[in-house]
């Protein structure tokens, strides 16, 4: 019987880099050896370091948005004054212009001005404007639209004081206020004025269909004056309708039996 050598594979070791026999007394000597166990000292020295690192650097970037939160509070903040400031700047000088120009029914801060509770605008009973504090602006039911204070100057000579009224219901649209125009005017369609409403009442001026016939039958009644050629021309096609009928006389009763 013939024996045949098989060869042992090696074992490769992940912290030595390096490969050893294959067998329990072999690999038993290697973990037992000063490399080894420098080597797997080295592998756990270096994971924790880069478990330190790890973290300082989830550290350090929790520590970056704080930063960045806090900053973009501070400049919404900052921003948030800033609106204010200007708010009041703008207020104080529409106030200051309203006095210098001797307007003072603009003044929301003038006692003509009311809150309306369900709009959440000031309402000014004199000239019917409403006043947002927010935008600065004011709407009128005439303008149908919010203005600035210049052009509420502007339009305001000429405002007239008027009743309060709802900003909740909207205007009519333009299709709605022809709707109720119509309403009041005259029905749409081909109106004819100055017409009977008796049909066959003829209209001045124009003849009637019976008069027409009339005048047609007392023209035909007339004797017309005949010439000689054309009296002739008549006599001639009578006496050829004469022949033709005398022709046709034989041949009715082959016709009706034809038809019988």
């Amino acid at each position: 019987m013939t024996e045949y050598w098989v060869s042992q594979g090696n074992k490769w070791c992940d912290f030595c880099k390096i490969y050893i026999s294959n067998n329990p007394l072999s690999i038993r000597t290697h973990e037992l050896g000063t490399r080894h166990k420098d080597s797997v000292a080295k592998r756990l020295d270096t994971m924790r370091k880069d478990n330190v690192a790890k973290e300082k650097e989830q550290k350090e970037a929790a520590r970056a948005l704080e930063q960045i939160e806090a900053k973009a509070k501070r400049s919404y903040q900052k921003d948030l004054a800033a609106v204010k400031e200007v708010r009041d700047s703008n207020t104080r000088a529409v106030e200051a212009q309203e006095e210098s120009v001797g307007a003072g029914r603009f003044s929301s801060a003038s006692r003509d001005w009311e809150l309306d509770s369900v709009s959440g605008y000031y309402y000014n009973q004199l000239n019917g404007y409403y006043y947002d504090p927010n935008s600065g602006f004011y709407y009128l039911d005439a303008i149908g639209k919010w203005v600035t204070q210049e052009e509420a100057f502007a339009i305001g000579g000429s405002a007239q004081p008027k009743p309060k009224g709802s900003l909740s219901k909207k205007p009519l649209s333009a299709a709605s206020e022809g709707g109720s125009k119509s309403n009041g005017g005259p029905a749409p369609g081909l109106v004819i004025q100055g017409s009977s409403l008796n049909p066959s009442r003829s209209v001045k001026g124009a003849s009637s269909s019976v008069a027409v016939n009339k005048r047609k039958r007392q023209e035909e009644k007339k004797p017309k004056v005949v010439s000689k050629e054309e009296a002739a021309a008549l006599k001639a096609r009578e006496d050829a309708k004469k022949r033709m009928e005398e022709r046709e006389k034989p041949l009715l009763g082959l016709y009706q039996n034809y038809r019988l």
